[in-house]
């Protein structure tokens, strides 16, 4: 071959090999919970990290690629979600990633990203400690933060006149982290803690928890009880009128549009705190509403919408960046701000924690044997997000 052909045969196979870059998609990843109490709620993170992605390739992706999602499930424990995040990333070739994750579970992974050199962007996990002692340049969190929730236990506690409290939890990292954190407002309002007790997430018979709380129930019965676990606790203490002993009963992870199905007209009056709700104002959540029943047929919940926007941050910081860099998208993120289904948020660089608004919900009969989850208010912000953790050391 002459030096021309040669240098003809070379150019084409570069002009070749830019096209297939040019090609590759940019990977965005799911970890999903397949068994145990929190498979029930998997379903709602995969659903709204697949909308996004069909979305953001519908308007052309980032930097001339497409998206691709990629799902990892595993059966539960921390060590499974660090076996699926290290398949997500040296299997699958995954920089970024969500899931469906307890505050122990993202504990254990978040100690890991510098080591896979990877971002997750939590939708669930609301342990402070993440965004505080433990926090981790490589973590970022989307969802609400159980101080959060606390703020609005102690506000709709002020309002309801509740002094004394029954702590009912299950034996997780956010549960408990949530239940010192609220102690320790207690004091401030005038209140006193009853009894406190916890329950294995995998608990499926609640009646020793049932017969303890009947005895001189206290003004107020909060719990923390995600999963399977809410539906079960909520059908059993139904025959006993548990819930209907307290002049207030709040809760976190418990009372939503995704258990509600299976708990009916059990949990009537509860209140909770949660990320987002499909009633918001706005014209960017009424399209992803929109789009959201199309595809799936029903409304979205808070944890298809927090996937959405864990997705739709990691677009604006690699649109941003102008790279799918690890540390360039890293960089990013810090300090990003932008307009969200939930409106404006800003991802705080001191401690990568999303400072974003938390809606009240309350459960309410709408038929016998059925429920529903209504709107109560939206806190903004300022009022419900508490400063920086000076444990956290980035």
């Amino acid at each position: 071959m002459t030096k021309k052909g040669i240098l003809a045969t070379l150019t084409l196979a570069a002009a070749l090999h830019g096209g297939a870059i040019a090609q590759q998609t940019i990977k965005l990843g799911v970890i999903s919970i397949d068994a145990g109490p929190l498979a029930v709620s998997t379903g709602a993170i995969v659903d709204g990290a697949t909308l996004a992605v069909e979305m953001l390739n519908a308007k052309g992706g980032a930097l001339g690629r497409k998206y691709e999602l990629v799902v990892q499930g595993h059966d539960g424990p921390p060590a499974g979600a660090i076996a699926a995040a290290t398949k997500l990333v040296r299997q699958q070739g995954v920089s970024f990633f969500t899931g469906i994750s307890p505050s122990g579970n993202s504990l254990a992974v978040s100690a890991k990203l510098a080591d896979l050199d990877a971002l997750y962007l939590d939708a669930t996990a609301a342990s402070d400690d993440l965004t505080g002692k433990n926090c981790n340049p490589n973590y970022f969190r989307v969802g609400i933060s159980d101080s959060s929730q606390v703020q609005v236990w102690r506000e709709l506690a002020q309002r309801h006149g509740a002094k004394t409290f029954d702590l009912l939890m299950a034996d997780i990292a956010a549960a408990r982290d949530a239940t010192r954190r609220f102690v320790a407002v207690l004091p401030g309002i005038g209140g006193t803690v009853g009894k406190e007790i916890y329950a294995p997430l995998n608990t499926t018979d609640f009646g020793g928890q049932i017969a303890q709380l009947q005895a001189k129930p206290a003004d107020s019965l909060v719990m923390y009880m995600p999963g399977s676990a809410g539906i079960a606790l909520s059908k059993q203490q139904a025959p006993f009128g548990l819930f209907d002993k307290y002049k207030l009963v709040m809760s976190a992870s418990m009372v939503n549009e995704i258990l509600i199905a299976g708990q009916a007209d059990t949990t009537a009056g509860v209140w909770s705190s949660q990320s987002y709700f499909w009633s918001l104002p706005g014209d960017t959540n009424a399209e992803f509403v929109k789009a959201f029943e199309a595809r799936f047929n029903r409304k979205p919940s808070y944890l298809s919408a927090d996937a959405y926007i864990a997705f739709m941050l990691a677009h604006e910081a690699i649109q941003k960046a102008k790279s799918t860099d690890v540390a360039a998208v890293r960089s990013a993120l810090n300090g990003l701000k932008f307009d969200t289904l939930v409106g404006p948020v800003e991802m705080r660089a001191a401690d990568h924690q999303l400072v974003r608004p938390l809606v009240v919900v309350q459960a309410v009969k709408a038929a016998p044997g059925k429920g529903e989850i209504a709107l109560r208010s939206v806190e903004p912000a300022a009022r419900i997000t508490l400063p920086p953790s000076a444990e956290c050391k980035m």
